[in-house]
């Protein structure tokens, strides 16, 4: 690979006209079919084919159902008085009156007949529906209109309230406050190369793969459904990984540059050494991503896919676009004679040069290995202890700000009917023999009352074409409750003998009910995901270090960091610890995919700083043969570059937790955690005490085993020779060691 990289960076260098020209051709191609064919991201959260999705789709067809827009009112008679007061029911009337006449509205229930009044007749709810397809907003306009209409009932002292999906303020997957994380990593580069160029290249070219990767997003979404919590996460990734990756490419250039090579050769040199480490790393991120396919859950899959297509554009733009960029900076990336950053190109190899603080550091750990060692591994396993009490769920309106008119209503609906009637269930009947219909749903509806967790059961409901019956379930916890979910086990359990011995199909559904088979399914799938992710990262590192202890040692720290930013999520979003400080709009379950997400980008930043620093360790102990001096010398060329790229990462990651949406906060929460304990306390702490203690044995491998493993030739062993690499302790030289410079 890395052969064919120098190749590739000599003809963008010679070519870098046509090059720029092409890649920015390429990209306003794809932003300007994204543009004129976007459609609209999915809200959906299910599981085609499953039980409960079956069976909602069944009752759909037998009662129909409604593909617009919807919004609830909720009105609240003063104290004292209640619906049943004939002037509060007439202003009632007149306020759904009123509604049905609004623009766009097609239909209004009545409290009064639907049986939406609460027992103690203070609550009415009533249902509106629009002429908008729920794949698009209601116009502002007549929002306004319909909230218009309750001005009679508040003349009569009643209080109104409007929310629903219809009501629910669209989000922009990127608003002005992540563009904190943008001047922060801005500054983290500028203070890295002390130059405002060279800390704008990795900038520029992330912001070009965000760009083109959203437009990509928005253009597919009209052909397959996309997660309307893809595009956060693709630009999540995009910008933080395009920053980091663009900053290892550029760091190598202007240490080539330092030491007297020329522009052509100092840039095809960076993307043949750094850039076979990026394309390893991308890589490793992308399968990582890509993996979250096997959990069969749709809107997983495509937040997996459009963030592992997020982190294949900036590759993209990394190892295509960037060497050109270099060569038309040319001179002006080079480090002028005296600076600091010519001085540690200069002294780079030197011991005896003042090291830096990062090996400093290094060197305390090395000297105490024991103490680090015990130290950082009991503070990570106390903070991951919290993640034993981990609970998840999908996100409703109950995740929402307390301050929205949406969770307002889900509130006021959970207080006056219980929190069960914001996620009400339906046991389905259907295929029953011909006669015993009736017979069937009302043995249903009996055997369920006695069912503990179920706070009322309605009346049996039949379907227009009399082949379906199906009975309202309304539980005594919200859709988000544990409980909840033990109901639904309870009642499938329970139907199932009545189910065989009429002869028909009885199913538990309903809206929450999918959301749960979803997140058992979701829950299900962590376990033997981490496993796989387990597995990969040892054969990949096995492959890239040629190493036994290695890749264990790295699977243990990626573990522990994992651990920590799980239990940093429970602590924030569960028990409330900075909540309020972080703008945390509600705590409880967490959403489902979460855990599983945070674990596929977390296993592939951890790998890429595995591969950053011990490469550079690898290096100096085939120069010495001295394990203890190898490790102080390779955190001498790597330590620098690590901390401004975590530094980035964390900064990257912590602006999206402005974006308040209850389910990207908890991802972008653990990630900044993750990056941020596994590069200081795992790759920079850890993994030097560990070596130390290793000694020589940190690079046995068995000969058997190392002729079975590929050779990838992360560090570019090729480069010069372009000869098949030598044997595993003829390590050579690392693309990274002085990427810092």
């Amino acid at each position: 690979m890395a052969v064919l990289l120098h190749r590739w960076g000599v003809f963008a260098v010679r070519r870098r006209r046509t090059v720029v020209t092409v890649w920015l051709f390429i990209v306003a191609v794809i932003a300007a079919v994204g543009v004129t064919f976007a459609g609209s991201f999915d809200s959906k959260s299910d599981i085609p084919g499953s039980a409960a999705q079956s069976a909602l789709t069944k009752m759909d067809h037998h009662f129909g159902s409604s593909d617009h827009q919807s919004a609830e009112i909720v009105f609240e008679a003063p104290a004292g008085t209640s619906f049943k007061d004939p002037a509060k029911a007439t202003a009632l009337k007149e306020s759904l009156t009123a509604a049905a006449t609004v623009p766009g509205v097609t239909s209004v229930s009545d409290p009064m007949r639907s049986r939406t009044v609460s027992p103690d007749g203070k609550t009415a709810l009533a249902q509106v529906e629009f002429s908008t397809a729920k794949d698009q907003d209601v116009p502002q306009a007549g929002l306004d209109a319909l909230k218009d209409t309750g001005a009679s009932s508040r003349a009569a002292g009643i209080d109104v309230l409007f929310g629903g999906d219809a009501y629910k303020a669209s989000k922009p997957p990127v608003g002005p406050m992540e563009g904190i994380g943008v001047l922060v990593a801005l500054a983290v580069l500028a203070i890295t190369f002390g130059s405002l160029l060279s800390a704008g290249m990795p900038l520029l070219t992330a912001l070009i793969a965000v760009v083109t990767s959203m437009a990509a997003l928005m253009g597919l979404s009209s052909a397959v459904g996309i997660s309307d919590k893809a595009p956060t996460l693709a630009i999540m990734l995009g910008l933080a990984v395009g920053i980091d990756y663009a900053l290892f490419i550029v760091s190598r250039h202007r240490a080539e540059l330092a030491q007297g090579r020329s522009v052509k050769e100092a840039a095809a040199r960076a993307a043949a050494t750094a850039g076979s480490a990026v394309a390893f790393a991308g890589l490793t991120v992308i399968i990582a991503l890509a993996g979250l396919t096997v959990a069969g859950v749709p809107v997983l899959t495509s937040m997996g896919l459009s963030a592992a297509g997020a982190v294949a554009v900036a590759v993209a733009m990394s190892l295509g676009l960037l060497p050109a960029l270099l060569a038309m900076a040319g001179e002006r990336l080079r480090p002028r004679p005296g600076t600091r950053a010519a001085r540690r190109a200069q002294h780079a190899d030197d011991p005896a040069a003042k090291p830096s603080m990062g090996a400093r550091w290094v060197g305390a750990v090395v000297r105490r290995p024991w103490r680090a060692v015990i130290t950082v591994t009991l503070a990570l396993a106390a903070l991951a202890l919290p993640a034993s009490q981990l609970q998840l769920a999908l996100s409703d309106d109950g995740s929402e700000p307390t301050s929205t008119a949406v969770r307002q209503v889900y509130d006021k609906i959970g207080d006056a009917f219980g929190p069960g009637a914001n996620g009400p269930l339906v046991v389905l009947v259907t295929g029953a023999p011909e006669g015993t219909l009736k017979t069937t749903s009302q043995d249903v509806a009996k055997d369920l009352s006695g069912v503990s967790g179920i706070g009322r059961i309605s009346p049996v409901d039949y379907s227009p074409d009399g082949a379906a019956a199906r009975v309202q379930v309304i539980p005594t916890t919200g859709p988000r409750d544990p409980a909840t979910s033990t109901l639904v086990t309870q009642l499938q359990d329970r139907v199932a003998p009545l189910a065989q011995d009429s002869g028909s199909d009885i199913a538990v559904t309903g809206q929450t009910a999918v959301s749960i088979e979803v997140s058992n399914k979701l829950s299900a799938s962590l376990l033997p995901f981490a496993l796989v992710v387990v597995g990969l990262s040892l054969l990949l590192l096995m492959a890239a270090f040629r190493s036994i202890a290695v890749p264990i040692k790295a699977t243990v720290g990626f573990l522990l960091s994992v651990g920590a930013s799980f239990g940093a999520i429970v602590a924030v979003f569960q028990w409330g610890w900075l909540a309020g400080a972080l703008g945390v709009p509600s705590t409880g379950p967490v959403a489902s995919f979460v855990p599983i997400i945070v674990m596929a980008v977390l296993f592939g930043l951890a790998m890429d700083y595995e591969v950053f620093m011990v490469s550079a360790m690898r290096e100096e102990y085939v120069k010495t043969g001295r394990p203890h001096t190898s490790i102080i010398g390779g955190a001498r060329h790597a330590a620098r570059v690590v901390t401004a790229a975590a530094l980035i990462m964390v900064a990257v990651f912590a602006s999206f937790l402005f974006s308040h949406d209850p389910a990207i906060m908890p991802i972008a929460l653990a990630l900044a955690v993750g990056v941020l304990i596994d590069a200081f306390a795992v790759r920079m702490t850890l993994v030097p005490a560990v070596m130390s203690l290793l000694g020589h044995r940190a690079w046995w491998l068995p000969r058997r085993l190392d002729k079975w493993l590929p050779d990838m030739d992360v560090e570019g062993a090729r480069l010069d020779t372009n000869e098949p690499a030598p044997a595993p302790m003829a390590y050579h030289h690392s693309p990274r060691q002085d990427v810092s410079s």
